[in-house]
């Protein structure tokens, strides 16, 4: 293939959410500790998360107001690096705040940063991406354009295998197009019952409604604390 494998892996309470309280139920913790382990079994070289989930526990919150500045082309640039795994960020105004490079987090390896963008970024922002050693590629015009994102990651930066973790819209996006190979979906026994909460796909208002998407199932396992670790193909 011109792309990944692509695995969209997902913790999830009864209900379909993937945020909310039931993180925090006692009767989660089993599960959702099962699913950290589970993220080493499909062997994949980057991790690609939304802008709500990259705000929320991955950047550095939101870039400060840049000054004005020309002279950079809307074009793919890569930063210096000495890591082969990435964590890519759908980032399609460019709005997220970076110090560094990388990211580190307890009990994962050291990822390099790859910004997804669309032409609606600023050339100051790109600036500061180049300023801060953050790689960035552009895809698609006003929307995330995402087959090309995953032809990119692959060619640019040698991706075989990706992971997929949310948010619901950006699952979606890449659902509707077909391009998700396979859903690892763990399941905590706790109800959530939010009418707020994130689902693990959900319809951009800006973007064309998809169809159903029908899944076949592979394989069911329990897991400790009476949770479940279900695996489907389309």
């Amino acid at each position: 293939m011109d792309r990944p494998f692509v695995v969209c892996h997902m913790f999830a309470s009864l209900d379909g959410k993937i945020d909310g309280d039931f993180f925090a139920a006692p009767e989660a913790k089993p599960a959702l500790e099962e699913y950290g382990k589970l993220r080493g079994f499909y062997g994949c070289q980057a991790t690609l998360y939304g802008t709500t989930t990259m705000a929320g526990g991955y950047s550095d919150g939101f870039a400060p107001a840049q000054p004005e500045c020309g002279g950079l082309p809307r074009e793919d640039w890569t930063a210096e690096h000495d890591t082969d795994n990435y964590i890519v960020s759908v980032d399609p105004k460019g709005v997220l705040g970076w110090k560094s490079g990388y990211i580190e987090k307890k009990g994962r390896p050291r990822a390099h940063v790859i910004e997804v963008l669309t032409p609606q970024t600023s050339p100051a922002y790109l600036s500061y991406l180049r300023k801060n050693g953050v790689s960035y590629l552009f895809a698609g015009e006003e929307a995330l354009d995402c087959g090309q994102v995953l032809r990119k990651l692959k060619s640019r930066f040698s991706i075989s295998r990706l992971m997929i973790a949310g948010g619901g819209t950006v699952n979606w996006s890449f659902l509707r197009e077909g391009l998700i190979d396979e859903l690892s979906l763990v399941v905590a026994p706790v109800a959530d019952g939010s009418t707020t909460a994130v689902s693990i796909f959900e319809q951009a208002d800006f973007l064309p409604a998809g169809k159903p998407a029908a899944f076949s199932l592979k394989a069911a396992d329990r897991i400790a604390g009476d949770g479940l670790w279900l695996r489907y193909t389309r």
